[in-house]
């Protein structure tokens, strides 16, 4: 696993706007309506397909050369970088929704002294994990 990933795009303009496509990332294709949002969805989605691919297990293949390609009239080739750590680390961080089921007489008990359910599970799931704030497995038992 890379920290940066250097790969290159295609940028086709048309009537309806720009779309990206990556040569080398087949499924990985952003749009936009302006050149600057362009870029951006291409960074974004770049990175999310590679962490994908990551997460999957799968083998991320070496990027094209840009000499070896040849855009047509309507198209621009760019590389594009990203750098994976703060990804990586916002994924995992982005919060997921989990049911629970408890009885009904302790949600009653519960919502009666205003407990926020999301901050007890999350901190009873550290306590019972050895996880401190910092993200980091200290004890696992």
């Amino acid at each position: 696993m890379k920290d940066t990933y250097i790969f290159p795009a295609f940028f086709e303009t048309n009537e309806d706007g720009i779309t990206v496509f990556f040569p080398d990332l087949l499924g990985c294709l952003p749009c936009a309506d302006t050149m600057e949002e362009a870029f951006h969805n291409a960074k974004e989605a770049l990175q999310l397909h590679l962490y994908g691919m990551e997460e999957d297990g799968e083998k991320i293949p070496e990027p094209s050369r840009l000499s070896d390609l040849q855009p047509e009239a309507n198209q621009l080739v760019t590389l594009i970088d990203v750098w994976m750590p703060a990804f990586r680390e916002k994924m995992l961080n982005k919060a997921t929704n989990k049911t629970v089921t408890i009885p009904r007489w302790l949600d009653m008990l519960a919502k009666k002294n205003n407990v926020n359910y999301s901050q007890l599970l999350q901190s009873a799931l550290k306590q019972y994990l050895g996880v401190q704030d910092d993200g980091k497995l200290h004890y696992c038992g």
